[in-house]
């Protein structure tokens, strides 16, 4: 390992790739299920500037993606065109095309309904090769091994007819697994991967509310399995990681599980990255903050409505994103820890202001009555004062005109006056605003509104925490609030994502490269990767929260202690941060953190065709002994220097402007972390 400018860089040996093909089989290439399709999306276009035309997906077809995100080609490639060409041939259905993203990949999709008349077959198939029987009532399971074997034919005929060209195929996750189990049974030469993106029974076992981490050593993993009828998923997935030449996983946290779960150590850790856009002006993303910060207020305006006698300018939006896993992804202490923080921002006598949104799907018949009411008072009334506004501007210009100072008291007539009263009577509500914007189907047994009342978060006029559950997903065509996630991630303050399970956690890692600060957990991958690469991760707006050696209580109070502390925070201390948070994106980008995929490739090769392939180290890249380096300037941290209760936020620190030098410190950040990306030049061949 090598170090240039402090971030490590480690010299890999190019593979070369217009002798190899390279396959990457995901349930998630083109289907967005979860954050796999994150994961295949974003690393699609460092990929294919690698590997050019000799790079392909698989996945599954289904009709409205194609029609939406796949544009139908041709093979290029002679073993991957009489492949598809005979397996059409025989009965199947294969469609070709690229995948309409950046790098625009090939893609390969099965149909799986159509070849559903082979299941049988299949299933005995899958019996001789590792006696793992799949019941006939498990639908995803029965599909996945359709999916699989179809997986493993296709590989089968490219290899068939690959002319002396080396085959490495990836498959991630268990729904995959069936084809790298069929593939190795099958004896086919081809080099494997299996990556796990979470265990199947991880998940399981952390959503009983069981302290999972401090007894990994202790489970009867075929009787957890059995109690929780997918002992035939639990098998798929463990032949599958001690099938692969190569087993990856995602984060340090992850392989600790693995091992126990799955009972093999991954071979190589390949941490999840993001396509890091960055603008040509320094502060654009602080701009685009403010406007969408705007529109956020705007909501908040009609869902408050009569109740809005609080300062929006003083308003802080918080929020917490992803699937409805309520203790999995930590939605349990985050509620627990606003209850904390409202008692602290009242006692205190804060100005302060937290609306909290909770984005997490879940099961509603409509929209609800008063909050689609209270974005129509809210645009009634911006229509009115613009009328006002109009019939003001046109006598204020007439008198202006005749050289006259209006009289302020006739310029509004009567009609003008009570169509204001009638709008301010408009406002008046005699109930409180409500917590969710839809019909919940189940409201009384549903987990975070049975919380909200066991806390009595109710959003009344002496709470200054405001709780809003938005149990959607967002989108610019909402007519409540018209926003993508990512227009919405970029107008709040802060994430928190206080997760007990999380493999990797994309929700921090998005807030970061869009420079929105964040809460973690040293349980998820994100958090423990930022431990190990920032020496003070705090200070550059990732807040850790200690869910593993500590107790829920003692976790919540930690919690509690980080919102309350950046609720503190003034304004110019908040840009300081977010400035901070942003510079660390480069972390997180796939031209550096790609190259561990390269490294499990090299290994793959190297155990597949040891006689043709050669690795010298078998140790994966590693980053001991780098620190991102705390910053220079005086406090290390944007909380290092606040008095104990709340400051307006045009409150500022004439002495801190000396202490803080902005451009200085970004450029030093600059210099720690730029070497490692440059990519050289781009070998014969590739696309460019």
């Amino acid at each position: 390992v090598t170090s240039l400018s402090g971030l490590p860089q480690w010299e890999v040996e190019e593979l070369p790739v217009e002798d190899l093909l390279l396959f990457e089989v995901a349930w998630e290439v083109t289907n967005k299920v979860g954050g796999i399709y994150t994961v295949i999306q974003t690393k699609a276009r460092t990929t294919a500037d690698e590997w050019g035309d000799n790079y392909f997906l698989i996945g599954p077809y289904f009709e409205q993606n194609m029609k939406t995100q796949v544009e139908k080609c041709e093979p290029a490639n002679d073993a991957v065109r009489r492949a598809v060409d005979i397996m059409n041939q025989h009965g199947c259905q294969v469609h070709f095309g690229r995948w309409l993203i950046e790098g625009s990949p090939y893609v390969v999709l099965f149909d799986i309904g159509f070849s559903a008349w082979k299941l049988d077959r299949w299933k005995g198939d899958l019996w001789e090769a590792c006696s793992v029987g799949i019941p006939y009532h498990d639908r995803e399971a029965n599909d996945m091994l359709i999916f699989g074997s179809l997986t493993a034919w296709f590989l089968k005929e490219v290899t068939d007819h690959a002319d002396g060209k080396h085959v490495i195929t990836q498959f991630h996750e268990w729904q995959a697994g069936t084809g790298l189990i069929l593939s190795r049974a099958r004896k086919l030469p081809i080099a494997t991967i299996f990556t796990t993106h979470a265990t199947l029974l991880g998940r399981y076992l952390c959503a009983a509310n069981i302290d999972f981490y401090n007894h990994l050593d202790e489970f009867d993993i075929d009787k957890e399995a059995g109690e929780r009828q997918i002992y035939h998923r639990y098998c798929m997935e463990r032949a599958s990681v001690h099938c692969a030449h190569v087993f990856t996983t995602v984060s340090e946290i992850t392989a600790i599980e693995a091992e126990h779960m799955l009972k093999r150590k991954p071979d190589v850790v390949t941490p999840n990255g993001l396509n890091v856009k960055k603008f040509s002006a320094m502060h654009e993303f602080q701009n685009l903050h403010a406007m969408y910060k705007a529109r956020i207020q705007e909501f908040v305006r009609g869902h408050f409505y009569g109740h809005l006698d609080f300062d929006l300018e003083k308003t802080l939006f918080f929020f917490i994103a992803g699937r409805y896993e309520f203790s999995n992804k930590g939605a349990d202490i985050f509620l627990e820890s606003l209850s904390r923080l409202n008692f602290l921002l009242r006692m205190h006598k804060s100005d302060v202001t937290v609306v909290v949104f909770f984005i997490m799907p879940a099961k509603t018949n409509n929209f609800n009555v008063e909050t689609l009411k209270g974005q129509a008072v809210r645009k009634q009334l911006w229509d009115i004062a613009h009328s006002v506004k109009e019939k003001f501007g046109k006598k204020l210009y007439d008198a202006l005109l005749k050289g006259e100072i209006p009289d302020m008291n006739n310029i509004l007539d009567r009609d003008d006056l009570t169509i204001m009263k009638r709008a301010i009577f408009s406002t008046q509500r005699q109930s409180l605003p409500p917590v969710t914007t839809h019909n919940m189907i189940e409201d009384s047994t549903d987990p975070i509104l049975s919380t909200i009342r066991r806390i009595g978060l109710f959003n009344s006029r002496t709470d200054r925490v405001k709780v809003i559950l938005h149990p959607e997903f967002l989108s610019s065509t909402s007519p409540l609030l018209p926003m993508d996630y990512e227009e919405f991630v970029r107008g709040c303050h802060l994430g928190v994502f206080p997760s007990y399970y999380e493999p990797w956690g994309y929700t921090p890692a998005e807030c970061t490269v869009m420079g929105i600060p964040s809460v973690t957990t040293n349980l998820s991958g994100f958090g423990c990767f930022m431990q190990e690469h920032v020496a003070d991760p705090t200070a550059y707006g990732i807040y850790i929260v200690d869910r593993r050696f500590r107790s829920p209580d003692d976790s919540c109070n930690q919690l509690t202690k980080f919102l309350y502390g950046f609720c503190k925070q003034s304004r110019r201390q908040r840009i300081i941060q977010r400035n901070r948070t942003e510079r660390l994106s480069d972390l997180l980008d796939w031209r550096y953190l790609g190259r561990y995929y390269q490294h499990a490739r090299h290994l793959t090769l190297s155990r597949a065709f040891p006689d043709k392939f050669h690795v010298e180290s078998t140790s994966p890249p590693t980053t001991e002994g780098f620190k991102y380096p705390r910053p220079s300037s005086v406090p290390p941290s944007p909380t290092g220097s606040q008095v104990s209760s709340p400051q307006s936020s045009d409150v500022e620190d004439e002495d801190e402007d000396e202490r803080y030098n902005e451009e200085e410190e970004a450029e030093r950040d600059r210099l720690n972390i730029k070497s490692p990306f440059s990519l050289g030049h781009v070998p014969h061949g590739k696309k460019k």
